[in-house]
């Protein structure tokens, strides 16, 4: 590749421990191995900072900015400037500045944002500096289904917050060279909703550190008790994974109880919400907060649950836990994308009665939850390798590859 590369991210891609910050270390991490990057990213808190010196070993140059823009305030410029509330809470005049000096200092060929609220960090570009914009997962839909689902003012707030996100996405997507989301799934909704073809709306694949993720691998193990162990995992003030812990404690932990007494399900994840914690004071509930290494807990777990009720492309959750070979019961949301088979690589289960139903099946028939898991081992180095997944991404930016899913 000629010519160098500006990624802009809306969190600093280091640690690689949350979902975000997941895709965006390996995606930094394979256009380094083809030409220089200069990074722009904010960072959330003083630990995001600390990060910075292992950033510097990937980045030709970086800018890294503590974003400091409250809900509140960003809430009311977004309502005054008609704005995206998201894209009203992550902007910073030092970002624009230091992608204009980068583009004027440096032999630019191509930007990548990743996430919408970076989109409009992107000034217009020269005819020769290519735009790639990854949404990740198409935003607007989930802010939609929010102000569905949801009544009174925080209702017309998602329900605000779609609209006026779409609008943007569909812009960007027009401006970009090539827009990518995380599975071929999300990326057919976003070209349904605005007309955009496959050339121009593709997907790009999540992977799944093998080498890390690996039940053989060195970890510590985790002691937490008798009795078999359901575990979840995830940052927990993340909306999504909090209503599926609520939802799982208050309808399905009730049912396996009944059943098997000494079930535990353990919630496993930084910053859980009030209302998580909350959670931890009924009978079988353990919340961990954050953990140093999450794969003691997903090695401990006899059966690795994702009850998500609104959940965006593909989860990484559910490829961790399939990597260390443990048995999954997914809700059909917390599965789409993932190219594995019901019954064969984990369980999907629609309900509560369901995901009650397929999780006693497996604690009570042990040689097939371990069978399941082997499988799920297998299916995850067959197909979801971060190197594979990741394979044409240099190329893609630059133009210089078939336009496609990227890891089909």
């Amino acid at each position: 590749m000629t010519g160098e590369i500006i990624f802009l991210c809306h969190r600093i891609p280091f640690p690689p421990d949350r979902g975000d910050k997941i895709r965006s270390y390996h995606l930094l991490h394979r256009l380094a191995e083809a030409a220089p990057v200069h990074v722009g990213c904010f960072a959330d808190d003083d630990r995001d900072l600390g990060f910075a010196d292992d950033l510097a070993r990937v980045a030709a140059s970086q800018c890294v900015l503590r974003r400091d823009r409250s809900k509140v305030m960003a809430g009311l410029r977004g309502v005054a400037a008609r704005q995206s509330l998201l894209i009203a809470l992550f902007d910073h005049p030092g970002l624009h500045q230091w992608v204009r000096r980068t583009l004027a200092e440096k032999p630019i060929a191509a930007v990548f944002a990743y996430s919408a609220q970076m989109a409009h960090f992107v000034p217009v570009l020269p005819r020769d500096v290519r735009f790639m914009m990854d949404f990740v997962d198409f935003d607007s839909a989930k802010y939609r289904a929010y102000g569905e689902q949801g009544r009174g003012p925080m209702a017309w707030v998602n329900r605000r917050e779609g609209r006026m996100l779409f609008d943007f996405e569909r812009a960007v997507a027009r401006r970009a060279a090539v827009s990518s989301f995380v599975s071929e799934a999300e990326a057919s909704l976003f070209r349904q909703a605005t007309g955009l073809d496959s050339r121009r709306v593709v997907a790009i694949e999540n992977g799944v550190a093998l080498d890390y993720f690996d039940p053989a691998a060195p970890f510590d193990a985790v002691s937490c008790g008798d009795g078999p162990l359901l575990v979840f995992t995830g940052q927990m003030d993340y909306r999504p994974n909090v209503e599926a812990v609520e939802s799982f404690v208050r309808d399905v932990l009730p049912r396996i109880r009944a059943a098997r007494p000494e079930v535990r399900f353990a919630i496993v994840g930084r910053n859980p919400s009030k209302s998580v914690q909350a959670l931890g004071e009924q009978p079988g509930v353990i919340v961990t907060g954050g953990v140093p290494d999450v794969r003691g807990w997903l090695a401990a777990a006899d059966v690795v649950v994702a009850p998500l009720r609104i959940a965006r492309g593909i989860q990484n959750k559910v490829l961790e836990a399939m990597a260390m070979a443990r048995p999954v019961v997914a809700s059909p949301q917390a599965a789409e994308g993932i190219d594995a088979t019901d019954g064969t690589h984990f369980i999907v289960a629609a309900d509560a009665r369901s995901e009650a139903d397929g999780i006693i099946a497996l604690l009570n028939e042990p040689d097939r939850a371990h069978m399941l898991g082997k499988a799920a081992r297998a299916r995850m180095e067959r197909r979801y390798r971060w190197s594979a997944t990741l394979s044409d991404l240099p190329d893609m930016l630059l133009g210089r590859a078939p336009v496609g899913a990227c890891g089909a």
